[in-house]
Order: C-alpha cells, then sequence, then structure tokens
C-alpha cells in the first residue's frame, strides 16, 4: 500500500522527452458505460495490466461505494492504482498521479505487457497523457479555447471512448444506485462513519469526495439520524449527482476531442439497453458487436503500425487561455 501526503504546491511537471515510446490504450467514458469490463477484455486479450486513472477508486476502503471491480470480475488481470493509497494521504494531485501512472506504465511494458489505463477522472487522464503539464493550467477551466500552439502526447496512445446515449445512461445509473444500496453500499457507509463520529471525518479530503458520503452523512450523523426521510434522500441525491458526474465527465471528453485527441467512439446504447431489459443474451451479443469487437480491432491495428515503424507520437492542439 502506498501511504504519502500530497501538495498541489510541490509538483510543477514539464516533460518534453520524445524518446518516451511506450504504447498505451486508454479507454475513456462516463461512470456506468463499460470502461472497466473493455479494459479486462482488451488487457486479456493482448497481454496487457490495467492502470486505474478514477482519482476516488485510487484510495483504500468503501469498495461498494467507489464501485471498485470486485477482483472476482478481473479475470485474473492485474491493477495498478486501484485502492492503492491510505486515505489519510489526502487528496491526489492530478500531477502527482501523472508521476505514478508513468511507474506503472514503465513497469508493465518493461516486462512485455500492454498498458490499459482506464477510468473516469479525465483530469488526470489529461495530466498523465499530455506531453508537457502544467497543474496551475487546465484546458477544462473556463475561458480556455482550442489555439494554435502544438503539445506532444507523453506516449503512442490508442483512445477509446466508450459512449452511451444520455437517457439511456441515466436509466442505468440509476439502476445502479439501487443495486450498490442492495449490495451493501448503506452498511458500507455506516461502519465508515462509526469509525470516526467526529464529522472531521471528512477531512479524508479524496476519499470523501466519493459520491454517497456527503448524501449520507445528514442519516448517519444529523437530525435525521437514522429516519426513512433522511435515508431516501440520500439515496434521491447519489441518484441526481452520479447522474451530474457523468454530463461532466462527458464534456471534459468532448473537450478532449476538440482538442485534437484521436478519440475513437464506442457507442455502448444498444448494450445498456438490453442489459435494462433483462435481456442478458441480446447485451452480449451487442457488447461484442459494437464495444469489444471494434475496440479490439481499434488496438491490433494500433499495435501493428507499430510493428512496422509507424510514429511513436501524435501531434494534437493544445488550449490557450482567452
Amino acid at each position: 500500500m502506498c501511504r504519502r501526503c500530497y501538495s498541489s504546491e510541490d509538483y510543477c511537471v514539464e516533460d518534453n522527452d520524445d524518446g518516451r515510446k511506450e504504447s498505451v490504450v486508454v479507454v475513456v467514458g462516463a461512470t456506468g458505460t463499460g470502461k472497466s469490463k473493455l479494459s479486462i477484455d482488451l488487457a486479456t486479450e493482448f497481454s496487457g495490466e490495467v492502470v486505474n486513472s478514477d482519482k476516488i477508486q485510487v484510495y483504500r476502503g468503501l469498495d461498494i461505494t467507489t464501485n471498485k471491480m470486485p477482483v472476482a470480475d478481473r479475470c485474473g488481470v492485474p491493477h495498478h492504482l486501484l485502492g492503492d493509497l491510505d486515505p489519510v494521504a489526502g487528496e491526489l494531485p492530478p500531477a502527482a498521479f501523472r508521476e505514478m501512472v508513468a511507474g506503472a506504465i514503465s513497469g508493465i511494458a518493461g516486462r512485455g505487457r500492454l498498458p490499459v489505463v482506464a477510468g473516469g477522472s479525465n483530469s488526470f487522464i489529461y495530466a498523465a497523457m499530455a506531453g508537457t503539464y502544467d497543474p496551475g493550467r487546465s484546458p477544462f477551466a473556463a475561458g480556455w479555447k482550442v489555439g494554435r500552439r502544438e503539445v506532444r502526447l507523453r506516449y503512442r496512445c490508442c483512445f477509446l471512448w466508450v459512449d452511451v446515449e444520455a437517457a439511456t445512461l441515466a436509466e442505468q445509473l440509476d439502476r445502479r444506485v439501487e443495486e450498490m444500496v442492495a449490495g451493501g453500499m448503506v452498511e458500507e457507509l455506516g461502519r465508515y462513519f462509526e469509525a470516526d463520529e467526529e464529522a472531521g471525518k471528512l477531512r479524508h479530503q479524496g476519499l470523501a469526495k466519493a459520491i454517497g458520503l456527503a448524501e449520507f452523512q445528514e442519516y448517519f450523523l444529523g437530525e435525521g439520524r437514522g429516519t426513512a426521510p433522511a435515508y431516501e434522500a440520500a439515496v434521491v441525491a447519489i441518484k441526481a449527482n452520479t447522474r451530474r458526474l457523468a454530463e461532466e465527465q462527458v464534456w471534459k471528453i468532448e473537450r478532449l476531442e476538440q482538442m485534437g485527441w484521436p478519440l475513437r467512439r464506442l457507442d455502448a446504447t444498444a448494450v445498456v439497453a438490453a442489459r435494462l431489459a433483462r435481456e442478458a443474451a441480446e447485451a452480449e451479443a451487442a457488447w461484442e458487436r459494437d464495444v469489444a469487437g471494434p475496440g479490439a480491432a481499434a488496438v491490433e491495428q494500433f499495435l501493428k503500425e507499430k510493428s512496422e515503424g509507424h510514429p511513436h507520437h501524435h501531434i494534437v492542439p493544445s488550449l490557450i487561455y482567452n
């Protein structure tokens, strides 16, 4: 396990090392679209290892609440930066994550395996993959626009975007929250709050941003402690905040696309619709047809291009502050 205290002032990163030639598959998408499943499918097929890029799932604990992929569902694929950090280390800055991902990718590639970076924290994805990174300037901040200045990606990247139509995804996310509640999320949160009764529990600035903690604080610690109205309000709030998170994630992915990052979109709408209808066979067929198959074909071509000596870096437009 890793334990280290982080401060955003500790990092100012500029990486102009054009000698980096690691090939990396990067799977992005809103929460609930199937990123984790695709990353495992690809890692299984192409002898890869997964590097988590979800800024909440990097912390140890609250596995149900943070929706970590259960070990049994990982198909034996090694995962990195998943539940590795002690929550008391504080909030992990994107620049520190960049450093950690670089180590993970180097180790995976050094073993002759394929790094597959997957997760929903697009600020972390940007920090990890950009050729140069300045913690004080975010491409997701208001006032930024695509400019003519160019920047290299840090690695040779194959970007796959798992996307789902908004209304279908919203329904899926509501159902997932209900499944998480049925699967023990509330009991897990109860144990978390019992471990430290003081409201200062939320000093764990990284893990404490997990959707579910703030929403259930009233039920466990407030005047509505243990009441049905507080419970119901918490579940409603979790659903709303999860849908809002998905919308923000899609906006950031679209921002990366506007920057010129070469994202290949994989439409998983039919997959999710079939799952909502509880048509397992149709969902699996749609997954292979619309997501896993095209994704694997893209990775296969990507690796073939490397073996044929194609350039190792994409050059993309950067953003400038207006």
